[in-house]
């Protein structure tokens, strides 16, 4: 009967806004590579369906349990980061992917979000206060930091910044003195110019194509201005599936990956933008809604990084594609095109359920 209960106890209406983001998504993806007869849209539906089971696979184990294994989940995610710069193979200038057998990739920078999550959410937890001590965030600052610094050197900055809303949930809802966050502030402030002579040429470029893509329409602001054309083509209703011409034409860089979001709003519109949102926000809050009846702190934390992530993850893409934040490459979650991308998003949402299911243990 506990079989049966489970399936039960599942966060269905998560799994539902999840699907039909997913659905969308393959249908974007379809639109996008109808021309090329790639097949994408079909791989997307195998990565979704391996999804579905991955996240069926982790809601069945226990998340403390998942925590007590972090250190070895750590020091593996760490070594298989370092195996990228030796056997990793090169796509797009950087070098994220480990080939396998089948002809498949696997980026460990994007699986690494899950191992964070139970990190933070194990660190806070062991801790004998309800406040954070300077002690504490230099500890958690370098065990966020060191994955960062060798996603930074794939180089893939896009992803390594996807490691910070996690740590910064964890941080805020442990309990953090004004002061320190004024000192933290100060850091960034002082940081950010400095990290500038650590960027590459491309990345430098980005950031300035930003303020003003038009000073090199042909080079670094080609494709936030293509975006926003392909935005603003759409209208209220859009042009329809297949028929948007900035993704049929191929003006929209990568549009199954992270343009994803400008080709569906030229082919549906505001119409469909508001839908898309809408759906998003629904997810997040029904992530936030399993924080708020977790059982513990633990699974407090768990999934308030999560939401914090998916959070992240939707605000960059979405002010990229419409020219109010930098081109990082960050995905859209369940949208864009990508095994490692879809998979490590149904292994958060599995983590979601995992504490709504711990809810029901007797």
């Amino acid at each position: 009967m506990a079989h049966y209960r489970t399936v039960r106890d599942l966060d269905w209406a998560l799994l539902l806004f999840a699907l039909i983001i997913c659905g969308l998504g393959v249908l974007q993806i379809y639109s996008a590579t109808a021309d090329s007869g790639s097949g994408s849209w079909w791989k997307q539906i195998l990565w979704i369906s391996i999804g579905l089971v991955l996240m069926w696979t982790i809601s069945r184990i226990d998340y403390h349990t998942l925590m007590d294994h972090v250190p070895m989940m750590y020091a593996l995610s760490i070594g298989t980061l370092a195996a990228v710069f030796v056997v990793g193979t090169m796509a797009f200038g950087s070098r994220r992917w480990i080939p396998l057998p089948g002809g498949f990739h696997f980026q460990i920078s994007e699986f690494i979000k899950v191992v964070l999550v139970l990190l933070i959410a194990r660190y806070m937890t062991q801790l004998q206060t309800h406040e954070l001590e300077v002690r504490d965030l230099l500890k958690l600052g370098a065990l966020v930091g060191l994955p960062m610094v060798m996603v930074m050197k794939q180089p893939d900055l896009g992803t390594s910044l996807t490691y910070v809303p996690i740590l910064a949930a964890g941080v805020l809802l442990a309990g953090l003195r004004w002061q320190y966050l004024a000192v933290i502030l100060v850091c960034l402030a002082l940081v950010i110019p400095v990290s500038w002579h650590f960027l590459k040429d491309y990345q430098k470029a980005r950031l300035v194509s930003f303020n003003d893509p038009t000073a090199d329409p042909r080079g670094s602001g080609y494709q936030v201005i293509q975006s926003r054309i392909a935005v603003g083509a759409g209208g209220i209703w859009g042009r329809g599936v297949t028929r948007g011409t900035q993704t049929q034409l191929g003006f929209l860089p990568v549009a199954p990956m992270d343009f994803i979001f400008s080709a569906f709003a030229e082919e549906h519109g505001f119409v469909g933008v508001v839908v898309v949102l809408g759906l998003y926000f629904l997810l997040i809050m029904q992530i936030v809604q399993n924080a708020q009846m977790s059982p513990d702190r633990a699974g407090m934390f768990i999934c308030m990084g999560i939401a914090a992530l998916v959070l992240f993850h939707v605000l960059v893409n979405i002010g990229m594609v419409v020219g109010r934040m930098p081109v990082t490459g960050i995905p859209l979650p369940l949208m864009s095109y990508g095994g490692s991308s879809t998979f490590t998003t149904f292994l958060l949402l599995g983590l979601v359920n995992n504490v709504r299911l711990r809810r029901f243990v007797n």
